[in-house]
């Protein structure tokens, strides 16, 4: 009987990050208009505030990130490493899970500083961009601010407020 509710248990998480993807890659697609200048607002990452919620949002944003990347005709560099900054993002949140409910948009920071670390070198390398490191470090995190920080905190609020209601 253990192994029924294993089985289950791993076809649920399987279901739920192939979700994610799919809801973070679409979201991605549908925002990319929203790339103005040097700004990127990517409403997907708002959801990088979901592992606090469930472990298997953590392979589905890092694959959604994958597939938005590839689908938007990034070049192996760009997929590779902005895959990566997501995923970096990602495992902070699930780190920071256990703050307290007014310090929940902290988890929201490690995509911010990863994004703004890494997608940089992968604008200037990969696209030969000739702005500066500083230059595009700023305007990265502006964007995942707004869209990591702003609207994942509310989105947090609000999906917790869902899950509150399914709960009783």
């Amino acid at each position: 009987m253990k192994k029924g509710k294993k089985t289950s248990h791993s076809v649920r998480y399987i279901t739920r990050s192939a979700a994610i993807a799919v809801i973070y890659a679409s979201l991605a697609y549908v925002s990319a208009p929203l790339q103005l200048f040097f700004f990127q607002f990517r409403l997907s990452e708002a959801m990088c505030i979901l592992p606090i919620f469930m472990p298997e949002a953590i392979p589905g944003l890092f694959i959604g990130c994958i597939i938005a990347n590839y689908l938007s005709g990034a070049v192996v560099f760009d997929i590779i490493f902005g895959s990566i900054a997501t995923l970096i993002g990602a495992l902070g949140a699930y780190a920071l899970r256990r703050l307290p409910d007014k310090l929940m948009w902290m988890t929201t920071l490690p995509t911010v500083l990863a994004n703004a670390f890494i997608v940089p070198f992968v604008i200037m390398y990969a696209y030969g961009s000739p702005e500066s490191y500083l230059f595009l470090a700023v305007t990265v995190a502006v964007g995942e601010i707004v869209t990591a920080s702003l609207l994942g905190s509310l989105f947090y609020y609000r999906f917790k407020d869902i899950l509150s209601r399914l709960s009783q």
